[in-house]
This record gives C-alpha cells, structure tokens and sequence, in this order.
C-alpha cells in the first residue's frame, strides 16, 4: 500500500501544545477544581499534586492549546523529492488554527489527500478538531470525522503503521528515528520541556524549530518504511 501512495498527495504535520495558563495558581477556581478530577485519573501511583502535575495539562485539549503547527510537503524534482515546510505558530491560537485550516481546505482537500503524523490518530488530529471547535473555526473536511466509515477518513500515522496490527505497545518517534538511523529531533528540547520554553523563556521561535524538526523526521520514517532515500538537508525548503 505504501509504495503506492503519491507521497506529493500527503502533508505531515506535528503540533506542539502548553497548558492555557503559564501554572495551577493563575486558573480560575471552576478550572481548578476541572483540574483536581482531571488530574486523579492521570496521578496513578504519582506523588505529584495536583499542582505539580500541571505542566502536564498541555496534552489535553480541554486544558491546554495549540502555539505550533508545522507542515511539511514532497515536491517531486525529477527522481529525488524536495520537502517543504511552514509552520503557523505564536500565542494566537484561533489565528494559527484558521491559517492553518484554510491552507488544507485550499490545497490539500482532494479525496487522495492524505494527512500523515505520528501517533496523529491519538492526539494531532483529535487535537486540532477540538481546538477548533473551541475557537469557532469551521473544520476542514481532511478534519472532520464524524459519520464517516474508517475508510473514509484520509489520515496516515506512522505509529500505527509500525504496529502492523499489534494494539499493546506505544513506540516514540525518537525510537523509530534511531531504529532507522535518522538524526534525532529531540536534540535540544523534548516534548515535556516545551511548556517551560514557551511560558518561561517566552521562545516560540525555538519550539517552531523544534516542531519543524519532528515533521522531518516523520517524513524521513515515511521514506524508510517505503524503502527510499533519505531527504538530505539540501532537500529541505522552509517557507516562511
């Protein structure tokens, strides 16, 4: 199936995410106590507060939102590919959400468009339908699921393409990247440190960087499950 994708038809995304609020004290008390619940499901045997456990909130739409999502695109150039990359991105989360929406409704809303993440089915597409719903953007089709049979929904992720069927193990981008000897995307922050870069050192220009490098690296996976080439850094075009 994979060798027979046109990999031009398909847009990679990745997303980067914070809590609303830069920690626990600054939330409104009806938010706080929303937290408390949220936060006793997710503790386990943590002896983390509620407080301490709130960095955490980013990965909940209900709790956290978007500062960064980033794209990247095959062009064909003869046999090699060039990758494509922009990224919508700041402390405007409706602003970057309606960039983004209407980017994929005006360029990638054909029935063989495909969008492609990893681990995207669990958490980039859920994630972003809901941010988007919040902030009264209409969704794009590519988005929007509801009522339609699994077949009918063009998304690709590369961790359940990995799994080949198995249901029980979670397997990380960084794994499957040194699995495949591609450069690691993690090598200055991580996921779990973007929250501190955006509410205290106030970079988003770092976490762009960051998101852009993880939507390489799933486009570097693509290319290795199909058996191909490697994008080289001359490959890579960022568009601002």
């Amino acid at each position: 199936m994979l060798e027979q994708l046109d990999l031009t038809k398909i847009l990679i995304l990745d997303i980067e995410t914070v809590p609303q609020y830069a920690n626990y004290t600054e939330l409104p008390e009806r938010w706080k106590d929303l937290w408390e619940k949220k936060a006793n499901t997710i503790r386990k045997d943590s002896l983390n507060s509620t407080e301490e456990l709130y960095p955490r909130a980013g990965i909940y739409a209900e709790f956290g939102k978007i500062v960064c999502i980033s794209v990247g695109y095959f062009s064909s150039s003869g046999r090699s590919y060039q990758f494509r990359i922009k990224s919508f991105y700041g402390h405007n989360e409706a602003n970057l959400l309606e960039e983004f929406c209407r980017m994929i409704s005006r360029h990638f809303n054909e029935p063989d468009n495909l969008l492609c993440a990893h681990n995207g089915k669990e958490f980039d597409f859920p994630y972003i339908a809901r941010r988007c719903v919040i902030n009264k953007i209409q969704l794009p089709d590519a988005l929007n699921t509801a009522g339609k049979k699994p077949w009918e929904i063009r998304h690709l992720d590369t961790m359940e393409l990995w799994k080949f069927g198995d249901y029980k193990s979670y397997t990380s981008l960084d794994l499957l990247a040194a699995l495949f000897n591609i450069e690691t995307p993690k090598d200055e922050i991580d996921g779990s440190q973007v929250w501190k870069v955006y509410w205290e050192e106030n970079n988003v220009e770092r976490i762009k960087t960051y998101c852009q490098k993880d939507v390489v690296t799933v486009a570097q996976i693509l290319l290795s499950f199909r058996n191909e080439s490697k994008l080289t850094e001359a490959d890579v075009l960022i568009i601002d």
